[in-house]
């Protein structure tokens, strides 16, 4: 039989031969060179799996198409490497793009970036308009209890206040539970179908509340009005996940958080003063243009930002070079016939192409599928990811944090007029506190957080790890708990008005800053299903936050303000905490949680991979 050419065993060969041989090698070790460069941006856990494969097939056989053994070896490293990627060069240490943008003007990730940062603000105006009917109103709980409840002078207060209580109560837990609806629908569908339903029914049901005078058809009013406002706290993370580049994602997402706790303290404010020369309802009717304002821009302006990448191997990473521009290094391996022969192309090119044309087409208000899983597998898995120990503890964060607010707006009327003799007005006054306490969490949530997990990456030769972003939240480990107690013990005891005051806006830096940093860092470990991830921390922070606004006041009213909200702060501090185990050993336990049996509810098809 005879010998494999170059194998080293064959005494004699024919010039042809000697020739092929020659052309073999030479090929064997240029693309072994030039294969460098692709692997540069590959997670680490399939260069193991590409390696085991013959070059021309790695690049010519899609991956949907080889064996199934190879298949489901690469699907379980991809899923194993995770948030493992390399996020800088190790020649030039230019920031590599990641995910890999397309040539395709139609990819978001290729949009001018005004129009990235335009859609970022404008996303972040809808967020705080989903919340500006969600608290703002409790500051005039009273005057809407007399409403309703126009015998409240023979029965006294407590029982109409606490019935009031459900119309803001119930809105929050459906503004988290709705989403476990309107994110299957996202994946499935798109991004921009749901925010024109969802604006269109949240601008019809803040008019409903305007109008409606029985107990009962207000309060279904507010649920169909949390439901729908919902979906914007869902849709505004995976917008930005979907149109920024991973090292972009921190600051991006604290405007998100930020926005979160803007529309609570702008209601307030704005409501204030709303009750104080005009009967309640003007609440409604002025939260009517706001919100038909930003339905108008939704319907004019917003994209279509999801888009079904391509993940199979090129070869190709972009880099961000000194100067912002993007420089694309690629390898291009063709087979050449019978020969044998092959053709190695190496390009370097500029991707800044004018994409306008994408975006403009992006306004259409229906693009087809873009997963195939079913709804009901997209419904169950927010529920599954509590198993995985980030996710859980990402989701607690959330829910100590801003269940905590709730808990704070939830009697702040009662508390300053108890405490201070202030009226609803000067109460939502308190509240610029935390319009500054969320401008600082942005910059030490965002940029502060970034540059925590580039310092990182650097020191570990530019390989990226979810678990690097996480030292930035020992800021808001000391914050928060600092935040509830000052709160506490500032009405508790009288103190200046001030105390507390600043009680709230450290509570709002904390969410702001703390929130960021555990949800970009779920969103890293996990991207594929982002979506899914926000739903599981939003669905459990509102049902949190749901129990937190009924037993407040019992609560406060047994152990008092200092010891309540003391409690609170030993909760909040505890959870916080536990960043440092999840710093050095994060990246061991959700490698670790891949072999339990229970993750079947949460591996997700080939076709939701985003090339990170």
């Amino acid at each position: 039989m005879d010998d494999f050419p170059g194998s080293g065993h064959h005494s004699e060969a024919s010039p042809d031969s000697a020739v092929f041989v020659g052309r073999y090698d030479d090929l064997r070790r240029s693309v072994s060179e030039d294969m460098k460069v692709y692997t540069k941006a590959m997670p680490h856990g399939l260069k193991k799996v590409h390696s085991s494969l013959p070059t021309t097939l790695k690049s010519k056989i899609p991956v949907g198409q080889r064996s199934g053994v190879m298949a489901s070896e690469q699907k379980n490293a991809k899923v194993k490497a995770l948030g493992h990627l390399r996020l800088r060069d190790e020649d030039t240490n230019e920031v590599i793009l990641v995910p890999t943008p397309s040539y395709d003007p139609k990819d978001p990730l290729n949009w001018p970036k005004w129009f990235k940062l335009y859609t970022a603000v404008a996303v972040c105006l809808a967020i705080i308009l989903c919340n500006f009917l969600a608290a703002g109103p409790t500051l005039a709980i009273l005057q809407t209890a007399q409403d309703f409840f126009p015998n409240w002078q023979e029965t006294g207060m407590s029982g109409p206040i606490a019935k009031t209580a459900y119309f803001f109560n119930c809105t929050a837990l459906f503004q988290g539970l709705g989403n476990l609806f309107w994110m299957p629908l996202i994946n499935k569908y798109g991004r921009r179908p749901v925010y024109v339903t969802a604006f269109t029914i949240y601008t019809i049901t803040a008019l409903w509340c305007a109008v409606a005078t029985q107990y009962a058809n207000f309060l279904v009013a507010r649920i169909i009005m949390g439901i729908a406002a919902g979906a914007g706290e869902c849709l505004a993370p995976i917008t930005i996940a979907d149109i920024f580049f991973l090292h972009e994602r921190g600051t991006i997402t604290a405007l998100y958080n930020a926005s979160l706790n803007f529309g609570v303290a702008a209601g307030a404010i704005v409501d204030g003063f709303i009750v104080k020369d005009y009967p309640w309802r003007y609440i409604y009717y002025v939260a009517v243009a706001l919100i038909g304002f930003v339905t108008l821009v939704v319907y004019a302006t917003f994209p279509e930002t999801a888009y079904i990448r391509n993940i199979a191997p090129t070869g190709t990473i972009t880099t961000l070079n000194s100067s912002g521009d993007r420089v694309r290094r690629g390898i291009k391996v063709e087979e050449a016939g019978m020969a044998g022969a092959s053709e190695i192309e190496i390009a370097t090119e500029d991707a800044t192409a004018d994409t306008s044309p994408g975006w403009i087409q992006g306004l259409k208000l229906y693009h087809g599928k873009f997963t195939n899983e079913s709804l009901w597998q997209m419904t169950i898995r927010p529920v599954g990811l509590l198993i995985l120990p980030p996710v859980l503890w990402a989701t607690l964060v959330m829910s100590v944090t801003i269940g905590f607010i709730t808990a704070i707006t939830s009697n702040v009327a009662s508390a300053f007029s108890t405490a201070y003799g202030f009226e609803a007005w000067q109460s939502g006054l308190c509240f610029v506190s935390a319009i500054i306490g969320c401008l600082f969490g942005i910059v030490l949530g965002g940029h502060f957080s970034d540059w925590v997990a580039d310092y990182f990456t650097r020191r570990n030769n530019g390989t990226r790890e979810p678990e690097m972003r996480l030292p930035a939240i020992m800021v808001g480990a000391i914050t928060g708990p600092l935040a509830l107690a000052l709160y506490g013990c500032g009405i508790k005891w009288h103190m200046h008005w001030i105390v507390p005051t600043i009680g709230i806006g450290l509570i709002n830096f904390t969410i702001t800053q703390a929130t960021n940093v555990s949800l970009v860092y779920t969103i890293d470990s996990y991207r594929p299903i982002a979506g899914e991830i926000v739903v599981t921390q939003l669905a459990f922070k509102s049902a949190f936050g749901f129990l937190l606004g009924f037993y407040t006041n019992p609560w406060v009213e047994k152990h008092g303000y200092n010891v309540a909200y003391g409690e609170m702060a030993a909760i909040c501090g505890g959870v916080l905490i536990c960043w440092i185990p999840f710093f050095f050993w994060g990246k061991k336990i959700r490698q670790l949680t891949l072999g339990w049996s229970a993750m079947k509810w949460v591996i997700w098809d080939d076709d939701r991979e985003v090339g990170e």
